[in-house]
């Protein structure tokens, strides 16, 4: 990971600056590394230290909003640098290693609905700015691919967009809630962690928890499962779930990517085809 070096030099400091030890080897992300630390009062906890960007700023504004119902407790913070010290969790048992699909997605689809409900606080990135990007990115995206089909997929997941975009919400989104992003915890049986948070409607929250473990089917079950439990319009939850497909569609024809197979196939599912 890049920075990888210069995220552990900056551990390094909150290590004295809050007075932790540390407890273990260094976990690397994506994008952060998390250290395994005891507070000076015995207390184990996690210091998770990251660059701040579009997606991590406002993390520890979102957990603070969410005060560990049914997310990870935010201990304190250093906004500036985005460095965390949150509570301890079990990183060796994510709801992913649950076998049964359908039994991980039930419990996800319960913290979803129980994070989602909180109003968003003021300050962060909101959906309506995120969908006024999509559709300023998309012709041009449009017209650079060569297939017609991936033409009329994307043109397809935007008119869906278009049909529910003049009411984003006001919720606080936790945008990439998938079985890795829940740990197993001694307060509650699962928490969430590692939000990117958004203000917007619940409905664009159901993408990640498809495509995670999409090899094991069952996708419209899934999808029904995460729509009733939520309490949301299906048809609602369908165009916003297109609307996350073209916001990584974009991304990978922007790189330089294909489309992704998998998010495509969900996408023809949700669009009858």
């Amino acid at each position: 990971m890049a920075g990888y070096g210069r995220l552990l030099e900056r551990g390094g400091l909150f290590l004295e600056r809050w007075g932790l030890r540390q407890q273990g080897a260094p976990m690397s992300g994506r994008v952060s590394v998390v250290l395994p630390v005891v507070c000076g009062d015995g207390t184990p906890a996690a210091l998770k230290l990251q660059d701040v960007d579009e997606e991590t700023a406002g993390e520890g504004l979102a957990l603070r909003t969410w005060s560990g119902d049914g997310a990870v407790r935010l201990l304190d913070e250093d906004a500036e640098t985005g460095t965390l010290l949150l509570e301890r969790l079990d990183e060796d048992r994510p709801l992913a290693s649950v076998p049964d699909v359908m039994e991980a997605t039930a419990v996800l689809a319960e913290l979803l609905a129980r994070i989602s409900a909180v109003p968003a606080p003021a300050g962060l990135r909101r959906l309506d700015g995120v969908v006024a990007g999509m559709f300023e990115r998309l012709p041009p995206v449009l017209n650079s691919l060569a297939a017609e089909g991936d033409r009329r997929l994307l043109a397809d997941c935007a008119a869906a967009v278009r049909e529910v975009a003049d009411e984003p919400g006001d919720r606080l989104l936790h945008w990439d809630l998938h079985f890795e992003n829940v740990l197993a915890a001694d307060r509650e049986p699962w928490l969430v962690i590692d939000p990117k948070p958004l203000a917007g409607d619940p409905c664009f929250e159901l993408l990640p928890a498809l495509w995670n473990r999409f090899d094991e089917g069952r996708l419209t079950r899934r999808f029904d499962l995460m729509t009733e439990t939520l309490g949301v319009d299906r048809d609602r939850a369908r165009a916003w779930t297109l609307g996350r497909v073209l916001q990584n569609s974009l991304w990978n024809v922007e790189e330089g990517e294909a489309l992704d197979e998998e998010q495509v196939a969900l996408a023809r599912l949700l669009l009858g085809r």
